[in-house]
C-alpha cells in the first residue's frame, strides 16, 4: 500500500468519525425540536437545529435543518439562506456554562455556533438537562474498531472481541478462529478503480447507487434464485432478499438463434458493440436516454471494460476464445474452466489465466476432471456451477474480484497443517472462510466492505454456500443419521409389508441442522415453556417482534378496564409528557396512506391491508374472537405527515412504557436509515 491509500483511508477514518458525531447531534436536536416548539410558541415558530462541521465548529442555525457541506478555508460560513437571525460563536471555555445535554460531553477544544433565536443553545455539558427526557445522551454506539487481532490484523470492536475469548490472547474466534485460518489477502486493487467505491464525486456516487446493476453487465453466470425487491418500498434502507434455491448458471459461448448475448457471451459475441450490449443487456436505457429508468454512464462501462481486461484471468480467458473464433468462425470450440489449483491455497490465490482455464478445440479428452466446467460452443443449455468451485464467486461478482482472484476451495490447510499432518479437522471451512474474508484489516482497503448493495448481495451468496456445504455433508452422512430409520424399517417389513421403497424420507436433516423439523421440535418444548416470539421485517426494513407470553392466572387481563393503562392507540397530549408524543408522532402513525398515498407500501388493490384508519370508539371492548378494539376518541388531537393530519384512526397500538424504553434502538435505526 502506498503512502496515497494510507493517506485516504485515515481520511476516511477520520471523516467517518465526524459524521457520526454530526448523525447523533442531528438526531439529539431533532428529538428536541419539540420542546423547542412548545417553549417558544409565544415569541415565534422554531424548527430544529441544523448544524455545519470546519475544523472543530459547529454551526445551529434554524433555518436549515440538513448538514450542509462546507469551505473548510473559511472560518465565518455562510448559510445559504436569507435570515436577519443572527448566529453567535461560542467558544468551549471554562467560563461558558451551557445546559443542554448531548452526547458529546467528552469532546473538547470545538467551537459551537448555535442562533440567538433559539434560546437554547446546544452544548456539551453532561451535568445539566434542560430538555429533561425530551434528548438523551445515551446511544447504542459501539464506538471504534480499536481491537487489532495480532494474527490476521482485522480491527474489531471491543464487543465482538470479548466473545469466546481466552485469556491473555491476542487473536480472536470471529476473525481468523485463534489464528487457526490463513488466507493470502486480497490483491489491491488499482486507484482509479477504488476512488469509483469512495463517492468522491458525482460519477463515483452513481455508480455506487447501482453497482449491482454494473456488476450484473460483468457477471458471468445468472443467478438462480429469485429476487424479492418488493420489500424495498418506501424509504427504509436497502434489503437484498433472495426467495428459493440459489444457484449459479453458465450458458454456452454464443448465443443461440441470433438471439442477444447475455453473461459471459458479452466478452465473445460482437464485442465491436460491447458498450452498447452491456448497458441494454438489463434492461436500461444509456446516458443518452430520456428515459424515466435507470440511466447507466457509458465512460463507467467502458472504463469496467478496459480495467477487467487488463487484470482479469477470467476475462482474458474468455476473450482469447473471442479471438479463436474470429480467426476460425466454424471451429468447435469449449472452454474448460479448471477446478484444481496446484499451488497452496493459504499463501496463493491469484491464478493466471492459463491455471484458470483451457481452450479445447474438437472432443473432449478423457483426462478432464468431471468437476471442471466445460462451456461449449453454442448448447442453448445452462450449466450449473458448483460452490465448491474456486471460480464461483469471481465469475458472479466481478467488480469485487477485478483480478479473478480464487474464492473458496476444499483443499486450504489450516495455519501450520500439512498434507501429512493427523488432524480431525485439517482444512478451512467454508464458514471460516467467508468469516475471514469479510473483516476490516488494518491499512486495507476493502473492495468487499465499500460495495454496499453488492456486499449485501455478496452476504446472501456467501450463506447460501454454506447451507448448500452443510445440506451436502449432511446427504454424505445418511447412513449415520438414518440408524433409527432402518429400525423402522425392519418393522415395517417384520408386519408382512414388501415394498417398503415408500417408506419415510430419501434424505433426514438431523436436529443440528437449524430450521429444519427436527431442529424445531428439539426446541419447541423448551420454547413453549418460557415465551415464543418471532423476529419478522417490515417493509419500512425495521425488525419487530410477535411474543406470546404464558401468564400467570394471577397477572392475566381478565377485563377491559386492564387493557387501557397498558394499550394506547391515542396520541398523547404533547403538554402532558412531549417525549412520547415525539416517539408517538415518529413511530407509530400509520401513513398517510389510502386517496392521500396510493404508493404508500401497505397499499393492496387500492386499500389499506392493515385496515387503516381505524373505528373511532370511546371505549376499548374485545370481539366474539377475543381481540381487542382499542380506544380510539375523537379528542381533536392530531400530527401531520407528509401534508395530511392524522388522527387517531391512524396510530398503531403501543405501549408507553416500552416505547421510551426502546428509543435508543428507534433512534439507531432512524440514523441507519438517514444515512444509507
Amino acid at each position: 500500500m502506498d503512502a496515497t491509500d494510507v493517506k485516504n483511508n485515515v481520511t476516511q477514518s477520520t471523516n467517518a468519525k465526524e459524521r457520526r458525531k454530526l448523525r447523533k447531534l442531528y438526531l439529539d436536536n431533532r428529538k428536541s425540536k419539540v420542546l423547542l416548539s412548545t417553549s417558544t410558541r409565544q415569541n415565534s415558530s422554531v424548527t430544529h437545529a441544523s448544524y455545519m462541521l470546519n475544523n472543530g465548529n459547529y454551526i445551529f442555525n434554524n433555518n436549515v435543518q440538513t448538514p450542509l457541506s462546507i469551505d473548510k478555508h473559511n472560518s465565518v460560513f455562510c448559510i445559504g439562506t436569507a435570515s436577519t437571525n443572527r448566529s453567535t460563536i461560542i467558544h468551549n471555555s471554562p467560563s461558558t456554562n451551557l445546559n443542554v445535554r448531548t452526547p458529546f460531553s467528552n469532546i473538547s477544544n470545538d467551537n459551537y455556533i448555535y442562533n440567538n433565536n433559539i434560546q437554547t443553545p446546544i452544548s456539551i455539558n453532561k451535568h445539566n438537562s434542560m430538555f429533561g427526557n425530551a434528548t438523551t445522551s445515551d446511544y447504542l454506539d459501539h464506538g471504534d474498531e480499536i481491537v487489532i487481532c495480532h494474527i490476521c490484523h482485522a480491527k474489531l470492536w471491543v464487543d465482538e472481541s470479548l466473545k469466546g475469548q481466552k485469556k491473555d490472547n491476542t487473536s480472536y474466534s470471529l476473525c481468523c478462529g485463534y489464528g487457526k485460518v490463513e488466507l493470502p489477502p486480497l490483491k489491491e486493487a488499482p486507484s482509479s478503480y477504488k476512488n469509483l467505491y469512495r463517492s468522491v464525486d458525482s460519477k463515483s456516487k452513481h455508480f455506487m447507487k447501482n453497482i449491482r446493476r454494473y456488476n450484473s453487465m460483468f457477471s458471468f453466470t445468472s443467478m438462480g434464485g429469485k429476487v424479492n425487491s418488493s420489500i424495498n418500498r418506501g424509504n427504509a434502507p436497502y434489503i437484498f432478499r433472495l426467495s428459493g434455491q440459489n444457484y449459479h448458471s453458465m450458458g454456452s459461448l454464443l448465443p443461440i438463434g441470433g438471439s442477444r448475448p447475455k453473461f459471459c457471451q458479452l466478452y465473445i459475441y460482437d464485442t465491436e458493440n460491447e458498450i452498447s450490449n452491456r448497458s441494454t443487456s438489463i434492461g436500461g436505457p444509456t446516458s443518452g436516454s430520456t428515459s424515466t429508468t435507470t440511466t447507466y454512464d457509458l465512460q463507467i462501462i467502458e472504463f469496467l471494460k478496459v480495467m477487467l481486461d487488463s487484470n482479469n484471468a477470467l476475462v482474458k480467458s474468455y476473450r482469447m476464445v473471442r479471438d479463436s473464433l474470429h480467426e476460425n468462425p466454424g471451429a468447435n470450440l469449449k472452454l474448460r474452466l479448471i477446478r484444481k489449483r496446484e499451488q497452496d491455497g493459504r499463501t496463493y490465490n491469484l491464478p493466471t489465466s492459463s491455471e484458470v482455464a483451457a481452450l479445447i478445440v474438437g472432443d473432449i479428452c478423457d483426462s478432464i476432471e468431471n468437476k471442471d466446467i466445460i462451456v461449449e460452443t453454442s448448447s442453448g443449455l445452462l450449466k450449473r456451477i458448483s460452490e465448491l468451485h474456486p471460480s464461483y464467486l469471481a465469475l458472479q461478482c466481478s467488480l469485487l474480484f477485478p483480478y479473478g482472484d480464487d474464492g473458496y476451495r476444499v483443499d486450504i490447510l489450516h495455519r501450520g497443517i500439512t498434507s501429512s499432518s493427523n488432524s480431525k479437522r485439517p482444512t478451512c471451512t467454508m464458514r471460516e472462510f467467508f468469516a475471514y474474508r469479510i473483516q476490516d484489516r488494518d491499512r486495507s482497503f476493502s473492495l468487499l466492505l465499500n460495495a454496499k448493495r453488492l456486499f449485501q448481495q455478496f452476504l446472501v451468496d456467501g450463506y447460501t454456500m454454506i447451507e448448500s456445504e452443510r445440506l451436502f455433508f449432511i446427504r454424505k452422512q445418511q447412513k449415520i443419521l438414518r440408524c433409527e430409520s432402518y429400525e423402522n424399517l425392519r418393522n415395517h417389513q417384520a408386519r408382512g409389508s414388501t415394498d417398503i421403497s415408500n417408506v419415510g424420507q430419501r434424505v433426514i436433516l438431523p436436529s443440528s441442522f437449524t430450521g429444519g423439523a427436527r431442529y424445531m421440535m428439539q426446541n419447541y418444548l423448551d420454547a413453549m415453556s418460557l415465551l415464543v416470539y418471532t423476529i419478522e421485517f417490515q417493509k419500512r426494513g425495521l425488525p419487530h417482534s410477535h411474543i406470546c407470553l404464558f401468564m400467570h392466572s394471577d397477572y392475566k387481563l381478565p377485563t377491559v378496564e386492564y387493557i387501557d393503562p397498558i394499550i394506547s392507540a391515542e396520541i398523547p397530549n404533547i403538554e402532558e409528557d412531549p417525549e412520547l408524543y415525539s416517539l408517538v408522532k415518529e413511530f407509530m402513525i400509520h401513513g398517510p396512506c389510502g386517496a392521500e398515498n396510493l404508493n404508500c407500501p401497505c397499499m393492496v388493490d387500492r386499500k389499506c391491508s392493515k385496515n387503516f384508519p381505524k373505528q373511532l370508539c370511546n371505549h376499548t371492548s374485545v370481539d366474539s374472537d377475543g381481540f381487542p378494539l382499542y380506544r380510539r376518541r375523537n379528542d381533536g388531537h392530531f400530527v401531520e405527515k407528509s401534508g395530511v393530519q392524522l388522527d387517531n384512526r391512524n396510530v398503531v397500538p403501543y405501549n408507553k412504557y416500552l416505547l421510551k424504553d426502546i428509543r435508543h434502538t428507534l433512534m439507531l435505526n432512524g440514523a441507519i436509515r438517514d444515512l444509507l
